[in-house]
């Protein structure tokens, strides 16, 4: 996954879950609970598992309504535990990559 704004990604997360995606809700949610319970202490893996399931929130939209509301839980989830967890550097690096 590579955005407008020229980050390119270092992990798997774009891929896992579009192979998920084909699998319906529960593959996606067994993805992120896996992706998320191995990676949420790592902030630059957290960081781009929140940019995925934003952008799978946009894919998805006006397209598959379960798995667009299911992304977007995903995400809040997610970026609700970065705001709350990350710190210093760590979150100045979140919020500079997400923005």
């Amino acid at each position: 996954m590579r955005n407008e704004c020229g980050y390119e990604s270092f992990t798997t997360f774009w891929e896992d879950f579009s192979i998920a995606d084909a699998f319906g809700t529960d593959a996606v949610q067994d993805t992120f609970d896996r992706a998320f319970n191995e990676w949420k202490n790592q902030y630059k893996y957290l960081t781009e598992l929140t940019m995925v399931l934003n952008h799978k929130i946009f894919f998805w939209y006006e397209k598959d309504d379960n798995l667009a509301i299911l992304y977007d839980k995903l995400w809040r989830q997610a970026d609700l535990y970065a705001c709350n967890t990350l710190q210093d550097e760590e979150l100045a690096y979140y919020y500079k990559v997400t923005d």
